[in-house]
């Protein structure tokens, strides 16, 4: 694991983990900063992202993967479904050879740029959750950092995907801040 974001990924699992697990059985309903979803909603986003993951490392298509991780993943135990997904999402990255690269809907990307996009996922869905459900919304520096990095390097493109709301301007130096504001974070 000598990619940076390869290295961080298995903590940020275990951070968002972490935050499943202290999500009250009353604030699975609650909004999250992501306006469309709900915390269940958010979880099932992540979780099925990370479902994804064996596929793509393993250089299936889009295609080929099909619709299996469409709707709802989590079913009636969220908690245990995301550990699933999670655990599987682990279990590839930890043989992945990045030299190779991932078939995704804007086309081929390296392995190493899919690792840093679920670093940033992981990171930034991590406060979203936070503060969705009630939790301490404090980031680990070292992904917050090389997410950033990334934000900064691909904003435009990833806001022609329509994948994230507008930047929120800030006057902030925190680099937490600087994170989410560039991905459309009110803090």
């Amino acid at each position: 694991m000598t990619h940076p974001s390869l290295r961080l990924i298995p903590e940020a699992v275990a951070r968002f983990g972490d935050r499943v697990h202290a999500v009250g059985d009353d604030r699975w309903n609650d909004a999250t900063p992501c306006t469309e979803w709900t915390v269940r909603d958010l979880v099932n986003h992540l979780g099925a992202e990370h479902l994804w993951v064996p596929h793509l490392l393993a250089g299936e298509t889009l295609a080929q993967v099909g619709d299996r991780y469409d709707g709802d993943v989590l079913g009636a135990d969220p908690v245990r479904a995301w550990d699933e997904a999670a655990g599987r999402s682990l279990a590839a990255w930890q043989d992945a050879d990045l030299s190779g690269t991932a078939r995704f809907s804007f086309g081929e990307a390296p392995l190493t740029v899919y690792a840093d996009q679920i670093l940033v996922d992981l990171t930034v869905h991590e406060w979203d959750l936070a503060r969705g459900s009630g939790q301490d919304e404090a980031l680990d520096p070292a992904a917050v950092d090389r997410s950033l990095a990334y934000a900064r390097a691909n904003v435009t493109r990833m806001a022609g995907l329509g994948i994230l709301a507008p930047p929120v301007a800030t006057t902030s130096t925190d680099p937490t801040v600087q994170l989410l504001s560039l991905l459309g974070r009110a803090v």
